[in-house]
């Protein structure tokens, strides 16, 4: 395919003095030379997501040479992401995530431009964030905001550069209707089912993962922009880390899709209320406060912990009652269905899944903490430790 930017653009773009230098690498390659880098320094590239696929993705674009990054993420810094996301050092935390990134973008090269947009894309913004970007970039972590950035990359005629992470597992594509392939919608016509999948911080993420599947995200990104090589345009490339081994799937365009098909019905953006998590009536849920507060209270109840049993060893609450969210169902004999039941997890999702187990079974006097475990060591005791 043809460069995304094009002859008349270039005649805008000058490199010189210590930009010959920089790029010297760049410019002995025949398929790039001085008119590909001029190309990169045209190029404006939105990067939706900066935490573990916008970290390689930015700071290789960045060296690269891109002329203008835009950065999309409204959260802050936390000790938890710096096992993967290495865009970010401990002096960061608690830092707006596109601060931060900016810093270390300049850092790598103060020659581009990078823009922060340190807000949650949505459908009212998405379109005037995007608007002057030549491509997008999805370095996202869940399901709305993936949805919006292929619905937004469809409706505005840019390519959509996807890549997504889980446990040991990464995948990459380039969704691009209007070259002929297919768009997320044409594989995923519909989020799945609340509960059904775990966000990372339940299921875990391998922190070398991002950057491997990051850096091949940006690597289509450099390629779509120079128009060489064989985009991942109708082909889907998973990598497994565990085995060392990647396998390509090959994709159509759905003509029935909703928004990219023959007919399509989908032509604004919306809004996809999902979470990862199972909900939960008010009732049925409290906060680690109130969990601190009925701890001090004399009345006995039982604290039953879900997690695994390396999570359980690793930091547990006195007291708790551990069985394993697996081993939950042949297990519910363990437990007093009339006594009062708290459950707790990690962050909340399991937890908010075992309660429904044990309401099914007949359990009435039973609820789940919000936050789980890691919100008890943020808010009421550091000393236990947050993972």
């Amino acid at each position: 395919m043809e460069s995304l930017i094009s002859n008349a653009r270039l005649n805008e773009i000058s490199l010189q003095g210590e930009e010959l230098e920089r790029y010297a690498r760049h410019l002995t390659l025949p398929e790039v030379g001085l008119e590909g880098q001029k190309r990169l320094r045209a190029a404006k590239v939105l990067c939706i997501g900066a935490g573990g696929l916008g970290s390689p993705i930015a700071m290789y674009l960045a060296a690269a040479g891109i002329g203008e990054i835009g950065l999309v993420d409204d959260d802050r810094v936390d000790l938890s992401n710096l096992q993967r996301q290495t865009i970010h050092g401990t002096s960061d935390i608690n830092r707006l995530k596109t601060d931060s990134a900016r810093d270390r973008l300049l850092d790598i090269n103060p020659q581009i431009r990078v823009t922060t947009h340190a807000v949650r894309l949505s459908a009212v913004n998405a379109r005037a964030i995007a608007a002057p970007y030549d491509l997008i970039i999805d370095g996202t972590d869940n399901f709305p905001t993936r949805y919006l950035s292929n619905d937004l990359a469809v409706l505005t005629g840019k390519p959509n550069v996807y890549g997504s992470i889980y446990r040991f597992e990464g995948q990459v594509s380039v969704f691009a209707p209007q070259h002929g392939g297919p768009c997320y919608r044409c594989l995923f016509p519909d989020p799945p089912d609340q509960g059904l999948i775990p966000s990372c911080a339940e299921g875990g993420v391998l922190g070398i993962l991002p950057g491997i599947v990051g850096a091949l995200q940006a690597n289509e990104a450099v390629k779509l922009i120079l128009g060489i090589g064989n985009p991942l345009i109708g082909r889907l490339l998973h990598f497994n880390a565990l085995e060392m081994r990647f396998r390509e799937i090959k994709l159509r365009r759905d003509p029935q899709c909703v928004l990219c098909g023959d007919s399509p019905t989908l032509r604004e953006l919306k809004d996809i209320s999902f979470s990862c998590e199972v909900p939960s009536s008010a009732p049925r849920e409290i906060d680690v406060h109130a969990l601190a507060d009925r701890i001090k209270d004399s009345k006995p109840f039982v604290l039953l912990d879900v997690r695994k049993n390396d999570e359980y060893q690793f930091a547990h609450l006195p007291g708790a009652t551990h069985i394993p969210l697996a081993e939950l169902p042949k297990r519910l004999t363990e437990l007093d269905p009339q006594a009062e039941t708290i459950i707790h997890c990690k962050v909340g999702g399991r937890s908010a899944i075992a309660l429904q187990i044990l309401l099914k079974a007949g359990f009435e006097n039973v609820c789940h903490v919000q936050g789980g475990i890691n919100a008890w060591s943020r808010e009421i005791d550091p000393s236990v430790p947050m993972y």
